[in-house]
């Protein structure tokens, strides 16, 4: 997500294996007593695959679903919890067992017709439905909501809380599955969903079109937009591996040619992050516009969503453009363990954006950071970086002060080191969680008397460090 400090939005199946199942680890299962909003998800079970199976009524907005889940018990278990919030969840089984499901507040238990010992892989089935609606958080309404076009259209921006607004789901940033999308919608209407189109047939009243996406993903990322849209196929070259990389691009008929301008240079951009941080993650990209004014872009895996406010035919938004891919490196491929280490998406994809203005020719990313840390010098030094706060994540300065964080090291190490150093932190996590103290570790190897002190006062100290003189 870019950056912005509320969240009201809108205006006007495989099963992967088990070793690949990373949170990093089941041996973190427990999880931390003092992680940010604990009250999402659980770390009684590690999810390895949602197929979803959606009816969508634009014209009374209601939802018709059924959520197939594999999964392993991560303790002994009697139920199973999943996160599900103004939805009625009608119908469930347990290793094909009928289960009476009981919700309360925005959780379903289903308890299970026999013991789940640590270790168990088991599947789960609900069928729900209801008129799905935004979750309300400090951030705003979040999660599913309709654009308010004349189609009917609807978008999911769910960072971080608004997964359960629509699917049944272990709502933790660090529980990363696969995904199926079956999505049926009226004839005439569009389902957009993360991963690749696998098939597209035709119904008794409408469509049905299916979706895959291998992941991991977090549930927070994914993502569903119905409407009408105009496509675009594009192709770039992975300056990395080689691989030709197909993206899609989807927008408002009425946008057609200001959105191929504004999103033109994404191949470009692919081929330039690929340079700097390693082969694309996943296996397709593209962006979506919704007919509606959308607040700040929002990050989905392989997805990421706009406004019609940010396609003027003159690139204005490009900026977001590049933020939003660069977090499929860092903050999808590569995930937060907590909500508190946010920086290592925000401050990551925000340096992906100066990154760019210099490859372009624009302002240096050191123009840039100077600037930006001129602007931090002015304000209250009140934040810590590596733990804002829940209420703070999406904090401007947890933006700006992460990646002058990164322009801060790569300062201090030179670009000979700091680029490789970027790669092998994806190399190394892609796929996986990580912590903001695994990357201090990770930067140690680099340099192991200069880098962690140089971080910490970055990140764990309030008052704002200078920058280091250049290596």
């Amino acid at each position: 997500m870019t950056r912005c400090s509320r969240r009201t939005l809108i205006r006007g199946a495989a099963v992967i294996p088990l070793a690949a199942a990373v949170c990093d680890g089941l041996g973190d299962a427990a999880g931390p007593d003092d992680r940010y909003f604990s009250h999402h998800g659980t770390y009684d079970h590690h999810t390895l695959s949602y197929d979803l199976h959606l009816t969508y009524d634009p014209a009374g907005g209601s939802l018709d679903g059924r959520a197939y889940l594999h999964a392993v018990a991560a303790r002994p278990l009697r139920q199973v919890e999943l996160d599900l919030a103004h939805l009625t969840a009608w119908t469930a089984r347990i290793d094909g067992t009928p289960v009476r499901p009981r919700q309360r507040g925005h959780k379903v238990y289903l308890p299970s017709p026999h013991p789940l010992p640590a270790g168990t892989r088991f599947t789960v089935e609900v069928g729900y439905r209801g008129r799905p609606a935004p979750v309300g958080s400090p951030f705003g309404q979040i999660g599913w909501d309709r654009t308010g076009d004349r189609h009917g259209g609807t978008l999911v921006a769910s960072q971080p809380l608004g997964a359960p607004s629509w699917f049944p789901c272990n709502d933790r940033p660090d529980d990363k599955a696969a995904y199926t999308f079956r999505i049926t919608v009226p004839h005439g209407h569009h389902a957009l969903a993360n991963g690749t189109l696998r098939e597209r047939r035709a119904t008794g009243t409408g469509e049905c079109l299916t979706y895959h996406h291998p992941g991991p993903m977090a549930p927070y990322l994914a993502a569903l937009y119905t409407g009408r849209f105009a496509h675009q196929t594009w192709r770039a070259v992975d300056s990395a591996s080689g691989r030709t990389i197909t993206g899609r691009n989807h927008y408002p008929a009425h946008l057609s040619r200001e959105a191929r301008h504004d999103l033109a240079r994404q191949p470009e951009m692919l081929a330039a992050f690929t340079g700097w941080f390693g082969p694309y993650p996943f296996e397709t990209y593209g962006a979506v516009v919704v007919d509606a004014e959308v607040d700040q872009p929002v990050e989905n895996q392989t997805l990421p969503v706009f406004g019609s406010n940010h396609i003027d035919g003159a690139r204005g938004s490009e900026t977001l453009v590049a933020h939003e891919l660069a977090h499929q490196w860092f903050g999808n491929s590569v995930s937060l363990r907590d909500w508190r280490d946010i920086w290592l998406n925000e401050g990551f994809a925000t340096y992906g954006e100066w990154l760019w203005s210099e490859h372009i020719g624009e302002d240096s990313a050191d123009t840039i950071a100077r600037a930006e840390w001129r602007s931090l010098h002015r304000r209250k030094q009140d934040l810590v970086l590596a733990d804002p706060g829940p209420h703070r994540i999406f904090d401007d300065r947890v933006y700006t002060r992460g990646a002058c964080t990164l322009h801060a090291l790569r300062l201090a190490l030179g670009d000979a080191r700091f680029f490789p150093l970027l790669r092998t932190w994806h190399e190394a996590h892609g796929g996986a969680s990580a912590t903001t103290t695994a990357f201090i570790t990770h930067a140690a190897h680099n340099s192991p008397h200069l880098a962690p002190p140089l971080l910490h006062s970055w990140l764990y100290e309030s008052p704002l460090p200078p920058f280091p003189t250049t290596a």
